[in-house]
């Protein structure tokens, strides 16, 4: 996942692949599976990781306008986008059918804090993440660190 830029910029750079969270990720993956040292990667990717403030995904069309959205997929965005095409296609369809009677049928999330508040909050959650990624890590526990569930309490996890 990429950190987000402060005042909701696009930064070229954050859209990349950054080079040092793919040697820590093959780094912990030859820990975990000591025969893949050999094994080059071919390929990494990553991108911005879309949350809404209820961490809800929603498929909207407003007939109206003949507006549509669709997103808030909090990371699983290749599945979700293939089950919000196709309640997209039977809401502009006029369809009844259990995809268009989803609850994330005209849902709407409440907006996020304004900046620079978002970015700080945004900010201080990715560094509670990876505290207690590495407290886990070092201290072997399969049990999610007490900070992490802070955080997913503050983030509305």
């Amino acid at each position: 996942v990429v950190p987000r830029a402060a005042l909701s910029r696009s930064d070229e750079r954050r859209t990349r692949t950054a080079d040092l969270a793919v040697a820590q990720l093959r780094q912990r993956l030859i820990e975990l599976f000591p025969s893949l040292a050999t094994v080059r990667l071919e390929q990494s990717w990553s991108g911005v990781l879309g949350v809404p403030r209820d961490w809800c995904a929603s498929v909207n069309f407003d007939r109206a306008t003949g507006v549509l959205s669709a997103g808030g997929y909090v990371g699983h965005g290749l599945s979700g986008t293939n089950l919000a095409a196709r309640t997209l296609r039977d809401l502009i369809l006029e369809r009844d059918t259990e995809l268009t009677r989803l609850p994330w049928v005209g849902r709407h999330a409440r907006n996020w804090e304004v900046e620079p508040i978002r970015w700080l909050g945004a900010s201080a959650l990715y560094a509670a993440y990876r505290f207690a990624d590495r407290r886990e890590y070092a201290t072997g526990s399969p049990r999610t660190h007490w900070v992490a569930r802070a955080a997913n309490v503050v983030s509305g996890r």
